[in-house]
């Protein structure tokens, strides 16, 4: 190995050394988390370039060792020198077998862990709140991570030509590495630039890439080390050095996918197809094809269609438009992303529960018990008007509990609302879904706790609902959330299931005590009107009775009051009649029999039997 090519190696590590410990300070200085990103892939670029400036030292020790041991060998002609061991004879060439046998694995080992630990680092950090970055620092800080990124490039791409030419394999790691942080870099300050062009977001999603290609770079030295485990080993064949990431190769050199390509090709169909014409004109032209399949990307961004029932809002990098509501249809806007369309479903009516989380499995269940769980519910406090009284389970006391005046219920109450103004919605308020059920919940909260837990589970249930709808109306557009509150339902409302056993017992009690006390009371009505109906009877028979004997008597003397004149005015007509009227009633029930002739000489024969009464012959017989 050539002494320039051991300084190139110290050339990159001291390169990265400097610029890690200069961008992590200035990523400091200006606040950008897609910066210390940036400075911690430096980092692993600047172990990289020293274990791989390193390794160089040793072989160059060996190959020296060996000149100098072939010398030796020429000069004095004597074989007594190789009849020692190998170590004793070549120990720089045993330092670099001890080297790549236990150090360089050792080192891949932390490299992983390294990255892997990075990249859920800076992911977890990216999920909080951040202090956005400072905005009067950000121009400098453009520059000197311009600079950065055009050192790293020009030492990169020095690196690599000379690692390619000369067939250094140890020095193409390092040469990778700084060739793609240069690239990262660039995408450091791109992520800047955004922030400073009002798109806040900007550092977050290259801090997300960042956080991907180190979980990427971990995955992959994980699997070259298990790979490394079961890789055979050939006498003479020199292996590719374990820390050389050929992901980190094809980001710094990405027109190493054109070789790759072509030996495939080659390999396939048998003969230089790399060579042809149609391959080289797809080589030169396709940062064109590229360019204008970014450039139609673009132009297809400029189109924007709103579906039915939908509306959108346009926004200028991130700032809506005025009058930048787009109605459904189709309509025209900056490309990406110097304009943004967001689409809301405005007519469709959407909805969210409270209490509970909906249960594919029970609802296909047509009959839901109490006592059996059903759905993820959560428990409400209600208010209790009646309090109940306990008395204590010690034998020795006689005091008496009194039961709090609240009680636990469940229930389920789904919310249906509708988007009525869209810039309400997306601008008033941070995430407005979560802030709208958070609402419908505190009032929900607030209004069983004022309510009896008879009246709620029983005749109430309608009024409460409509109440609740209010309620939360009013809260959502004290908060100009944009909605309208279309149903609140209250459903499914009982006991928690650990006690509804206990509360079933409790109400089939009081059922069963009021069933008696009705019971009781309606035998009560029923014998005090029969009562009242029986002397009410009683009475008017007494009466009717009373006043039939008074008429008697009065028609009685009035007929013999009346006698005196009737004689006086006739006497034998009187006797007479009264005769006749006399042996009427006497002969009332005798037989008679009327002969209306007399001038025949009959014969009458007289059966005097008595028959048998019809009522006798009708008389009905219990069998």
């Amino acid at each position: 190995m050539e002494r320039n090519v051991q300084k190139n190696g110290l050339v990159n590590l001291l390169a990265a050394g400097i610029v890690f410990v200069a961008v992590f300070f200035v990523a400091v200085y200006v606040n950008s988390l897609a910066g210390r990103a940036a400075a911690v892939f430096l980092g692993l670029s600047m172990l990289v370039a020293l274990i791989s400036w390193f390794q160089m030292r040793l072989g160059e020790n060996e190959r020296l060792e060996k000149l100098e041991v072939d010398e030796l060998a020429r000069a004095k002609g004597d074989s007594t020198l190789f009849e020692a061991r190998d170590s004793e004879v070549f120990p720089a060439r045993r330092s670099r077998e001890q080297f790549e046998k236990f150090l360089v694995p050792a080192f891949c080992v932390l490299l992983c862990l390294l990255e892997a630990g990075g990249a859920w680092l800076f992911w977890n950090i990216s999920a909080k709140p951040l202090l956005p970055l400072y905005g009067d620092r950000a121009l400098p800080t453009l520059a000197i991570f311009a600079v950065f990124a055009l050192v790293l490039f020009i030492l990169g791409r020095f690196s690599v030509t000379i690692a390619r030419l000369e067939n250094e394999r140890l020095l193409r790691p390092s040469a990778s590495f700084l060739l793609a942080a240069a690239y990262i870099c660039f995408l450091a300050a791109l992520a800047i630039a955004g922030v400073k062009a009002d798109m806040p977001r900007a550092d977050f999603f290259v801090t997300r890439g960042l956080c991907v290609l180190l979980g990427l770079m971990a995955a992959e030295l994980l699997v070259t080390l298990l790979l490394e485990i079961y890789r055979p080993r050939l006498k003479g064949r020199v292996a590719r050095p374990l820390y050389d990431s050929r992901l980190v190769g094809l980001l710094g050199q990405p027109e190493g996918l054109f070789t790759t390509a072509a030996q495939a090709l080659d390999y396939q169909f048998g003969f230089k197809v790399s060579d042809t014409w149609l391959f080289q004109i797809l080589k030169q032209g396709l940062p064109l094809l590229l360019l204008a399949q970014l450039v139609v990307l673009l132009l297809s961004s400029c189109l924007v269609f709103i579906d039915a029932g939908e509306q959108g809002i346009l926004e200028y990098y991130g700032r809506p438009v005025a009058g930048g509501v787009l109605l459904p249809g189709a309509h025209f806007k900056l490309p990406w992303p110097v304009e943004k369309v967001y689409r809301f479903r405005t007519d469709q009516i959407q909805s969210f529960s409270i209490g509970f989380t909906p249960d594919a499995q029970s609802e296909n269940e047509r009959v839901i018990l109490w006592t059996v769980a059903h759905n993820k519910e959560e428990n409400f406090l209600v208010a209790n008007r009646e309090t109940p009284t306990v008395k204590a389970s010690l034998a020795d006391t006689n005091d008496v509990l009194k039961a709090p005046p609240v009680s636990l219920i469940t229930v389920s109450i789904p919310v249906q609302y509708q988007i009525t103004s869209v810039l309400d919605w997306a601008y008033r308020n941070s995430e407005p879904t979560n802030l709208l059920a958070d609402l419908a919940t505190r009032e929900v909260v607030r209004y069983l706790a004022s309510v009896d837990l008879n009246d709620i589970m029983s005749h109430t249930r309608l009024e409460a609902a409509d109440i609740l709808r209010k309620r939360i109306q009013a809260s959502a557009d004290q908060l100009s959330l944009g909605v309208k509150i279309l149903f609140v339902g209250l459903q499914d409302i009982h006991p928690p299931t650990k006690v509804a056993a206990d509360y079933e017992k409790v109400v089939s009690t009081e059922q069963t005590r009021l069933a008696a006390i009705l019971n009781a009371q309606a035998q009560a009505i029923r014998t005090n009107s029969l009562a009242g109906a029986h002397a009410f009877a009683t009475t008017n028979i007494a009466a009717s009775t009373r006043q039939r004997l008074e008429v008697e008597a009065y028609a009685r003397a009035a007929l013999f009051t009346n006698q005196i004149p009737a004689f006086e005015a006739a006497p034998s007509v009187y006797r007479q009649r009264a005769y006749f009227q006399a042996f009427a009633s006497a002969t009332a029930n005798a037989r008679k029999y009327i002969l209306l002739v007399t001038n025949t000489d009959d014969v009458i024969i007289f059966n005097l039997e008595d028959k048998i009464s019809e009522d006798m012959l009708n008389l009905n017989v219990e069998k």
